[in-house]
């Protein structure tokens, strides 16, 4: 009997089916796809997993463009891969049955036997299809159980495999949007939670299948961005097999900002990518998906994409608005904060990864130098405290030299009234932007903590950020952690810089709105700088609320006392972020999958780089390096 059932749920898709990587599998469950994507013409690469049993379950893949025409697997354009699968329904119906009877009479007690569940029409598990009740709050132990079971509950499958989480799960919300969609930011705290449960599968199957989207063909009105860009998100569509009736075929169908509000290209995606991969690696132990030649291909081609020249004369990398986890139009468009300390850190996990070849020596050398000069202009010039507020108000201005003090002319009267009166004697932090004449004064939770986390803040400005945060509790934290920025902005200023948006009104959203999802990160700076005493009391706070308002994305108002007025309900990344804060408190050495060490051969090249700083001389005949 038990082996009967366990064949029921193989052929209904609601078991993980067995994977053998060998040749020759004499296995009776047998299934082969294979994966041929052709790079511009010249990179070309297959995947292989086993299944076969063509008489109920059956798989094929065939090659397609993204418009879903079907094109020769050697044409020049890229391609996608096509899952047809063609179930027993008849079969699949007993199962469901089944699966009903045992949920009307509460939470099903084998609970990973639902997780993987009947894949739906968009690759979600069946579960949010029974009548919203997908692990509300039944028979719960703990606060955790239920966050576990939630996060479960949103995974997404793409061949029978898990391959992501969506951004959000709420079975009452009839108009998703794309909240449906896995989105390679949002997942992150889905995936760093599932490596410290042990729970390797879906991390690497999302690393190998977002790889094989960053090669699709990208075009928006005539133009393709550069080699190397990865997705903001992608969806697992379920469309008719042509010709079959019978027949289904999967599809990942990716979004490279094309269909995005605003249009704008996700910068931080490809980062937040490598610094998955290094934490996958250093979690299992298992190295060889880093080495494999295509994930090389992909960290190299993503590096060539961040360092190629520019007309910048600055080593941060230069990017427009909204193109990071502030994805709408908030003044931020120039050198983020958020985006120079995940390039820090994608560069240095980059930086360790990367097998050593005569191919990549320049590629690695030109990432050493932009790694020193990055680290040497952000903390000279974005860190501010009242000593160096005080020597801002002293500026003097138009100067021309290159001994000049004030190098980017700021003017003292930019400093803003409310940065005055609320910079704390003890604390500082890395302003959010830095450009000709313009200092974005806000704090950006986010920026700083990662700095924190990867390196880039010395460790007296990391504690400095810590004793902010911890004397600014009320405002940075108050009733739900975190601020992703402070202050709002209103009146005229929202107008201007926000362009009236609806969405980031006063204290919501991304203008100054609470985003439970920072607590990992806060939990990860506070381990780095041995003060976990300080994430301990956030997420205190934060347990007193999110279960009761059922996981929401973003709180509103200074001090976070409503629920967004847009925020989605059951939003993963609030509920991932809120199992790896608790993860890492639990077992603090864990945070090392995530935390940068300049090793002594990147501190002998700061040194080196400080003592010999030629300001006021020109460098004839400096070395480029061609990446």
């Amino acid at each position: 009997m038990a082996a009967a059932e366990a064949a029921i749920r193989v052929v209904c898709g609601t078991a993980p089916l067995p994977v053998n990587m060998g040749q020759g599998s004499s296995s009776l469950l047998s299934f082969k796809h294979s994966i041929n994507i052709h790079k511009y013409g010249y990179r070309k690469w297959m995947v292989q997993g086993f299944l076969n049993s063509s008489e109920v379950y059956r798989v094929n893949c065939v090659a397609m463009n993204r418009y879903g025409i079907k094109r020769d697997l050697y044409d020049k354009r890229s391609k996608s891969c096509y899952c047809n699968c063609v179930g027993a329904e008849g079969v699949r119906e007993v199962f469901r049955e089944d699966l009903d009877a045992r949920l009307k009479n509460g939470t099903p007690k084998d609970l990973d036997d639902y997780d993987k569940g009947a894949v739906a029409e968009n690759g979600l598990a069946s579960g949010r299809q029974e009548n919203g009740q997908s692990f509300r709050r039944a028979d719960l132990n703990s606060l955790e159980d239920e966050a576990w079971q939630l996060l479960k509950a949103s995974v997404v499958y793409y061949c029978g495999n898990p391959v992501g989480t969506i951004a959000a799960n709420d079975p009452n919300d009839s108009n998703m949007l794309n909240y449906d969609q896995v989105f390679i930011r949002d997942f992150i705290p889905s995936g760093i939670a599932f490596l410290l449960k042990g729970e390797y599968e879906i991390v690497r199957n999302f690393i190998l299948h977002t790889l094989q989207l960053q090669s699709w063909e990208k075009t928006m009105d005539c133009h393709s961005p550069g080699q190397g860009l990865m997705p903001a998100s992608f969806k697992v569509r379920t469309i008719p097999l042509e010709g079959d009736d019978s027949a289904t075929e999967e599809v990942l169908d990716p979004d490279f900002g094309e269909a995005a509000i605003g249009r704008v290209a996700p910068v931080d995606s490809g980062l937040w990518w490598i610094i998955l991969l290094r934490a996958y690696g250093k979690c299992t132990g298992d190295l060889s998906v880093q080495e494999r030649v295509d994930v090389q291909t992909g960290i190299k081609m993503i590096l060539r994409l961040c360092l190629a020249d520019g007309f910048d004369m600055f080593p941060t990398l230069l990017v427009t608005d909204g193109s990071c986890m502030i994805d709408r139009r908030m003044g931020i468009h120039g050198h983020p904060l958020e985006i120079q300390a995940l390039f820090y850190s994608a560069l240095l996990c980059a930086r360790e990864m990367l097998t050593p070849e005569d191919a990549s020596v320049d590629l690695i050398r030109a990432l050493e130098n932009r790694l020193v000069a990055l680290s040497i202009h952000i903390r000279e010039y974005y860190w501010v405290d009242m000593k160096k507020l005080n020597e801002i108000y002293r500026y003097k201005t138009e100067e021309y030299s290159f001994d000049a003090v004030n190098k980017f002319n700021i003017y003292p009267d930019q400093i803003p009234h409310w940065l005055v009166e609320w910079i704390p004697q003890k604390g500082g932090y890395l302003i959010g932007n830095l450009q000709p004449a313009h200092m974005d004064f806000r704090f950006f939770s986010l920026g700083n903590l990662w700095s924190i986390v990867c390196n880039l803040a010395t460790t007296e400005q990391s504690h400095a950020i810590l004793d902010l945060v911890e004397g600014k509790w009320s405002d940075l934290v108050a009733t739900m952690p975190l601020k992703i920025c402070y202050p709002a902005l209103d009146g005229q200023e929202w107008r201007i810089i926000t362009g009236s948006d609806p969405k980031n009104t006063h204290w919501s959203y991304h203008n100054g709105g609470s985003w439970p999802t920072l607590l990992w990160q806060l939990t990860v700076a506070c381990i780095r700088m041995n003060r976990p005493e300080i994430a301990e009391r956030a997420i205190k706070v934060a347990e007193n609320r999110l279960s009761r308002d059922k996981w929401p994305e973003y709180y509103d108002t200074k001090g976070a006392r409503f629920i967004g007025k847009q925020a989605r309900l059951f939003q993963t990344w609030s509920i991932a972020g809120y199992l790896v804060a608790k993860l890492l408190i639990a077992n603090p050495s864990a945070a090392n999958i995530l935390i940068n060490v300049e090793d002594e051969g990147l501190m002998n090249a700061f040194s080196c780089a400080i003592t010999s700083n030629h300001r006021g001389k020109r460098r004839k005949g400096a070395k480029r390096f061609i990446v």
